[in-house]
């Protein structure tokens, strides 16, 4: 079923818009290059994202023999780079939150050429379809501008009035939250007769990616004796995707226009709060327990 017009041409990009925005509004050009000071961290958080988890999430969605558009929809899932949401869990969390801020920067640039790239091979793979998003430089370049124009716009306003900027943080941040329920409804709403078999075929799935992932962005770290604040940053980093950039790349009529693609990344929208939550204040806790010792 094809999403309706008015969500996939005129809300979704907008709700994007200002996600994006608000992304680019907390970044500065260091936050670009504070990966120098950080490398080991960075490059690992930032393997197992781009490399690692596509991996697990296949085999996921091999294990649970999702129907191959839902699979598709997963993979473009996994693709997706971080959102601000692992910014706030890393804070509840104790760790290094300029890292996460890194991370999300750095990876939302990547993803204009990863995202692709897994999403082509996934079609390919699953559908034997001719359907891509890339690397076709039409495609290639839309994909660009919904995830960067606002970004560097929301940068430009940063630096040239920040106070406005510090100003327009918690609403923005409001306005996220409240679009991104909005779109969740909305792809729901798009696949409603068909609901309750792809909660039924996607949630536990669903909610395995999030563990896996949350649990690989800090295992893989500290088994290289990353620190544990940084390798809190990157569990939540790898953990919490952009489910707004899947669904709109999903709904959009210039790129895959498959509502049934949108569905995974928004049940995971809902039930990555659960685990994220439940981490955040086991990790939380543990290490205020372990400041309060010394």
């Amino acid at each position: 079923m094809e999403a309706s017009s008015t969500l996939t041409t005129v809300f979704l990009p907008i709700a994007l818009a200002i996600v994006m925005f608000g992304l680019g509004l907390h970044l500065t050009v260091a936050d670009f290059t504070r990966v120098a000071k950080v490398p080991k961290a960075a490059l690992l958080a930032l393997g197992t994202q781009i490399l690692v988890l596509p991996a697990v999430c296949l085999g996921l969605v091999l294990a649970f023999e999702l129907d191959p558009v839902l699979a598709v929809g997963m993979m473009l899932l996994a693709a997706s780079p971080g959102g601000t949401t692992a910014n706030i869990f890393s804070h509840l969390a104790g760790g290094d939150v300029a890292l996460n801020i890194t991370l999300t920067a750095i990876n939302s640039v990547l993803a204009v050429v990863t995202l692709p790239v897994v999403v082509n091979l996934s079609i390919a793979g699953f559908l034997d379809a001719d359907t891509a998003i890339g690397l076709q430089p039409a495609k290639m370049l839309q994909v660009f501008a919904i995830v960067l124009v606002p970004v560097a716009i929301g940068m430009v306003v940063r630096r040239r009035w920040p106070e406005f900027a510090e100003r327009m943080t918690r609403p923005v941040k409001i306005a996220s939250v409240v679009v991104l329920a909005a779109v969740i409804v909305g792809a729901m709403v798009a696949e409603r007769e068909n609901l309750l078999d792809y909660l039924r075929s996607v949630g536990l799935v669903s909610l395995l990616l999030v563990v896996c992932s949350l649990g690989l962005g800090y295992a893989v770290p500290r088994l290289a004796r990353v620190e544990p604040r940084q390798a809190i940053a990157s569990s939540f980093e790898v953990g919490i995707h952009n489910s707004t950039l899947a669904i709109t790349i999903a709904l959009s009529p210039a790129l895959l226009d498959n509502a049934t693609m949108a569905v995974p990344a928004a049940v995971y929208g809902v039930v990555m709060f659960i685990p994220a939550a439940i981490v955040a204040y086991w990790v939380g806790g543990r290490r205020r327990a372990a400041v309060s010792r010394t």
